[in-house]
């Protein structure tokens, strides 16, 4: 059910609400209108340029599952790439704009809505990427959760396939008060993306636009250590982090990590 509402509720004490499932809660149908001047197509299309392309070629990926569309950039991008892409979301709202998004410019999305805790349930095939980007992840707050949404990723990848991930650089925001430059992912001129309250267990951001708008998301401030070991923890063999997009940074420079991690055995390496 598309969620119409307009205004975002989060009770008398919004920093207690910290719940994996809030986040279909959050993207109320107002906030998904707005969300493309937040993200500004053509501003990350420039930003990142080829590099998930790449990503997926260098490792003879053809058939991907994004599995937070979000409103459908990463997804037309890797269509119009030549990538078979199937488009997943927890949010019907998110998914029916993604769906809009990509019809207007001549494309057909096979989307499917789904949980990623129970991502197996919904999604009967096997790819060879699974991309989960824009934050995405941080929306759950319980590790459990986190463990078993991992662990759904890893089965829905063939042998060789790899999952790419990304996340905030939390690290920055919470040992340094570093807020985020926005040169690479949120690209939005009139709109503003900034933590209104951090701590280990909760970063809520507030999202102000021109028109004087303004909402919020609560989400997990993942540490990028704790991340790529609990990337290995499920399985994964190999985790290689870049930070916006480069091999090598300083810790408080990036905005965004994006981690690429493998399921493919070193020992099959060897073996080609």
């Amino acid at each position: 059910m598309l969620n119409k509402q307009a205004q975002q509720d989060y009770g008398d004490d919004p920093l207690s609400v910290r719940e994996s499932g809030k986040y279909q809660e959050e993207y109320v149908h107002a906030f998904v209108d707005k969300w493309d001047e937040l993200i500004d197509w053509d501003g990350r299309a420039k930003a990142e340029g080829e590099f998930f392309i790449e990503k997926l070629r260098e490792h003879g990926a053809t058939k991907v599952l994004d599995v937070a569309t979000g409103t459908g950039f990463h997804s037309v991008q890797l269509i119009e790439a030549g990538f078979q892409v199937t488009s997943v979301d927890g949010s019907p709202t998110m998914l029916a704009r993604a769906f809009e998004n990509a019809r207007k410019r001549g494309h057909i999305l096979r989307t499917i809505q789904a949980d990623w805790r129970w991502l197996n349930r919904d999604v009967h095939d096997l790819y060879d990427a699974v991309i989960c980007l824009g934050n995405s992840f941080t929306h759950l707050h319980d590790e459990n959760d986190r463990r078993k949404a991992l662990a759904e990723y890893y089965a829905t990848l063939r042998h060789d396939g790899i999952l790419i991930l990304d996340q905030r650089n939390y690290d920055a925001i919470l040992d340094h008060q570093i807020e985020p430059s926005h040169n690479y992912y949120y690209c939005g001129d009139e709109v503003r993306a900034a933590p209104e309250y951090v701590d280990e267990s909760l970063a809520r951001f507030k999202y102000d636009f021109a028109d004087g708008a303004s909402f919020h998301l609560n989400m997990f401030p993942l540490r990028k250590a704790y991340m790529e070991r609990l990337m290995k923890d499920v399985g994964f063999q190999r985790v290689t982090t870049y930070g916006d997009f480069k091999e090598t940074y300083r810790g408080t420079e990036p905005d965004f990590f994006i981690h690429v991690a493998e399921k493919r055995y070193r020992n099959q390496e060897a073996e080609g």
